[in-house]
C-alpha cells in the first residue's frame, strides 16, 4: 500500500440551507450553545473510528437527554476505513474518523451522490504502549520500524530487532523479552496514521522491501479492532507492545507504560500540551464526516451536528480523555459547518 494522500473535502451545496433551517428552527437557538427551537425526532446511524466512538457516544447520550423525541442513535466503531465504506454507500448519516478521507473513498462517495462535510472535532496522540516492567523509555522512528515494520517479520524477542534498529538510527539495546504485538489492522485509521507518520512504507521502499509487504506492518502480529484488547496485552504481557489512541492509554493508568517517542527532535512523552504545540511526533486530528444527502433526508442530522459542535457537545472530547482543539480551530470547524449548510 502506498503512502496515504490527504485531501480536502468539498462542502455541501447551498440547496441544503432550507432543509437545515426546517430541521434546526431559529438559528439564534443553535450554534455554539446547542439548543433547538423545535422538537427533534427520528434516529441516527453513525459508524467508523473506534478511537472517535467514545466521543460520539457521549455526545449522543447528551443529545438524547435534551431531545427525547429522537428514538435511537446507533454508534459503533469497526474502524475508519470500514466506516467510510458504509458512509459512502449511504448506509450511515455520519462517519467517525481518525484520519482524513482518502481520494478513493471520496470517489466512492461521489459515485453515490454523496458530498462529505469534514469537521475536525478533537486531537489525539498515538500512544505506543508496553508493559511497565519493560526498561525501554523512548523509541525512535527507527526503533518503531524495527519492531513493527515489514522487515521485523519473525522477530520473536525485542532484542532480535537491535541490529535493524541500529541500522536505522534507533536507540536499540532492547531487552531479551518475548515480543508480543497486538495492534490495529488495516481497517483502522489508527493503523493508517501510524504508518503515515512513522513512514514505515517509505522506509521499506527505500530499503528495497518487496512491494506486497512494503506498505504495511509486519504480517505476523495479532490484529485487534478492540483498543481494550491492545491495552490488556500491554498490561498483562512482559514483552507486550502495541499502539492505541491517547484516551485508551490514559485511562489504563499505571497498568501500562506509554513510551516516549523520538521523531528526530528528541524524546517526547504523549500529552495534551505536546500534541497541541506539535512537539509529540505522533499527534493527529480526529474528525466526523457528515453526509449532505443525510442532511436533506434525515431531520435529526443537522440538529445533532449543531449540538456536537456546541460548547456542551464539544466538551465531550476532553471528558473522555482526548485533547480539545485550540479555540481558533474549533471556531474554524464551526465556520466550516455553517458554510457547508448555508
Amino acid at each position: 500500500m502506498g503512502k496515504r494522500r490527504k485531501w480536502l473535502v468539498l462542502v455541501a451545496t447551498l440547496s441544503a440551507l432550507s432543509l437545515l433551517a426546517a430541521a434546526c428552527g431559529d438559528d439564534d437557538d443553535g450554534g455554539a450553545t446547542g439548543g433547538t427551537s423545535e422538537e427533534v425526532t427520528g434516529s441516527l446511524n453513525i459508524s467508523g473510528s473506534s478511537t472517535v466512538e467514545p466521543i460520539t457516544s457521549l455526545v449522543s447520550e447528551k443529545f438524547r437527554t435534551e431531545n427525547p423525541g429522537v428514538s435511537n442513535i446507533a454508534v459503533d466503531g469497526p474502524g475508519t476505513s470500514d466506516g467510510f465504506e458504509l458512509f459512502c454507500n449511504g448506509e450511515t448519516d455520519i462517519s467517525d474518523a481518525s484520519r482524513p478521507i482518502e481520494q478513493e473513498e471520496l470517489d466512492a462517495c461521489e459515485a453515490n451522490g454523496i458530498t462529505p462535510i469534514e469537521l475536525e472535532i478533537g486531537l489525539d496522540a498515538l500512544s505506543v504502549i508496553g508493559n511497565p516492567a519493560n526498561p525501554v523509555e523512548c523509541l525512535a522512528f527507527g526503533d518503531l520500524y524495527a519492531l513493527f515494520g515489514p522487515e521485523s517479520e519473525g522477530f520473536a524477542t525485542w532484542s532480535e530487532a537491535d541490529q535493524l534498529a541500529s541500522e536505522l538510527g534507533g536507540y536499540d539495546s532492547f531487552p531479551d523479552f518475548q515480543l508480543t504485538i497486538v495492534a490495529p489492522g488495516e481497517e483502522s485509521g489508527t493503523y493508517g496514521s501510524f504508518i503515515d507518520i512513522v513512514g514505515t512504507d517509505d522506509t521499506a521502499e527505500e530499503r528495497g522491501v518487496e512491494e506486497d509487504l512494503a506498505g504495511g506492518l509486519r504480517p505476523d502480529y495479532q490484529i485487534s479492532a478492540d483498543d481494550n484488547v491492545i491495552v490488556e496485552n500491554a498490561a498483562g504481557t512482559e514483552g507486550g507492545l502495541g499502539f492505541v489512541g491517547f484516551a485508551f492509554a490514559e485511562n489504563a493508568g499505571d497498568t501500562i507504560k506509554e513510551f516516549e517517542v523520538d521523531g528526530g527532535d528528541g524524546c517526547v512523552a504523549p500529552s495534551s500540551e505536546a500534541v497541541i504545540d506539535g512537539t509529540y511526533p505522533l499527534g493527529r486530528s480526529l474528525y466526523i464526516y457528515v453526509s449532505d444527502v443525510a442532511i436533506e433526508e434525515n431531520p435529526a442530522v443537522a440538529p445533532f451536528v449543531d449540538f456536537y459542535l456546541s460548547d456542551e457537545g464539544i466538551a465531550s472530547v476532553e471528558e473522555v480523555q482526548y485533547i480539545g482543539l485550540p479555540d481558533d480551530r474549533i471556531a474554524a470547524t464551526r465556520d466550516a459547518w455553517e458554510s457547508a449548510t448555508a
